[in-house]
């Protein structure tokens, strides 16, 4: 297999709509409907902290972290999206890495996700313990996940877990 000629960078304004498709093609129209997405529904990503990845000038690769709430600050990622005909190159876990070392730099905590967690395990994601944290809608449990930042990063937040809106 030849290397590819992979760039990592924030995520620019220009991005949206070349990200837009990138979960089109990866998600389909169904995934407005899952609780993966209405944990992000209304919040505006956090610019120094979702990047992308490029081969050449096409967009292979994005991942987002948005700000949340439940009884205290957290972070949500999402989504982490890779084309499908780039997959398992490690693109998904470049685009993680970046993000989460990001998101620790800036003195975050804790981010929450819904996924597979075998996938993200290798992150540091975990379950979140039962009743700990309640996402907006039905998921299961062994796929809500979460991720200390810092020690202690999960200690202050507790119940409903909303996207902090952008007003």
């Amino acid at each position: 297999m030849t290397s590819l000629p992979l760039i990592l960078r924030t995520e620019h304004p220009g991005d949206a709509e070349a990200i837009g498709r990138l979960h089109a093609r990866a998600f389909g129209p169904g995934r407005f409907a899952r609780t993966a997405y209405r944990l992000r529904e209304g919040a505006t990503p956090l610019a120094d902290l979702c990047f992308t990845a490029l081969v050449g000038t096409y967009l292979v690769g994005s991942v987002r972290l948005g700000p949340a709430e439940a009884q205290g600050p957290l972070l949500v990622l999402g989504p982490l999206t890779v084309d499908p005909s780039f997959e398992g190159r490690g693109i998904g876990g470049a685009l993680m890495r970046a993000s989460l070392d990001a998101a620790r730099a800036a003195g975050h905590g804790l981010v929450v996700l819904v996924g597979d967690a075998p996938y993200y395990r290798r992150f540091g994601f975990s379950p979140v313990p039962p009743g700990r944290l309640i996402p907006p809608g039905p998921v299961d449990p062994a796929r809500f996940l979460w991720c200390e930042l810092v020690p202690g990063g999960a200690e202050t937040v507790a119940g409903n877990v909303s996207a902090v809106r952008t007003r």
